[in-house]
């Protein structure tokens, strides 16, 4: 997949050496790089564990997380399972969900979440509408929501979705951020530095990889009350609300 592809210069190039010369112009100097030759795409992020940079990160097992001046970190928690099911980044009133689940090898999961996303934010009342952003395609949404004076208002979130190797990163941006393309940048920017962990044991398509507490070993159950104040269960793959 070329977001989390390697270019080299050169790649595409016939396998035949060009002969000497080909290689130069009329007058016998050699032709120069061609200015509009496309540049290769940068090795960005977000990260298979495997191609991942140094960095320190809070690791919850199935994700790591980037440390950043005055976020907080918030993990969803299946209240019946005690199971961790997602992560929120929360950083100047503004929020990025996280969940990844295991993708097949054979094909990407993205497109066809996106268009289930699109059609359950239609059947709520809302609207949903795509557009090229840093990490591809996403889904700009505006939820219903019911206010407190009985009426419905609209919240915008932004649905960004990434595939990996054997792997799908959900992250859902809610909150100011979504109109502060400033703020947004700086959200974004989170997102690039995490990685995922996506493991070798077998699952299903669209099973959430599991999380855990920052230190806890998997399948540890937390004791007494959580200091990280765990939210409900988030959403699943295709639910939103």
């Amino acid at each position: 997949m070329g977001l989390f592809s390697r270019s080299k210069r050169g790649a595409s190039a016939a396998t035949e050496p060009e002969s000497a010369d080909s290689a130069k112009t009329a007058g016998g100097a050699p032709e120069p790089d061609r200015a509009d030759a496309p540049a290769p795409p940068e090795h960005t992020g977000p990260y298979d564990v495997a191609d991942a940079p140094d960095e320190d990160r809070i690791d919850l097992s199935g994700l790591q997380v980037p440390m950043v001046d005055g976020m907080e970190l918030r993990l969803e928690m299946d209240q019946r399972t005690r199971a961790v099911t997602g992560a929120n980044l929360v950083l100047d009133g503004s929020s990025l969900q996280l969940q990844a689940f295991a993708a097949p090898k054979s094909r990407s999961l993205w497109d066809e979440v996106r268009a289930s996303l699109r059609e359950s934010v239609s059947s709520q009342g809302g609207t949903a509408e795509t557009r090229e952003g840093r990490f591809g395609t996403e889904l700009v949404c505006r939820m219903p929501v019911k206010r407190a004076d009985g009426r419905t208002g609209y919240r915008p979130v932004r649905f960004l979705g990434v595939d990996g190797r054997r792997w799908f990163l959900r992250a859902i941006l809610s909150g100011p951020a979504v109109s502060d393309a400033e703020a947004a940048a700086r959200f974004e920017d989170i997102l690039a530095r995490v990685v995922v962990v996506r493991g070798a044991e077998a699952m299903a398509p669209q099973e959430l990889i599991p999380l855990t507490l920052p230190g806890q070993r998997p399948g540890l159950v937390p004791a007494g009350e959580n200091p990280l104040d765990p939210l409900a269960r988030g959403p699943e793959i295709t639910e939103i609300g």
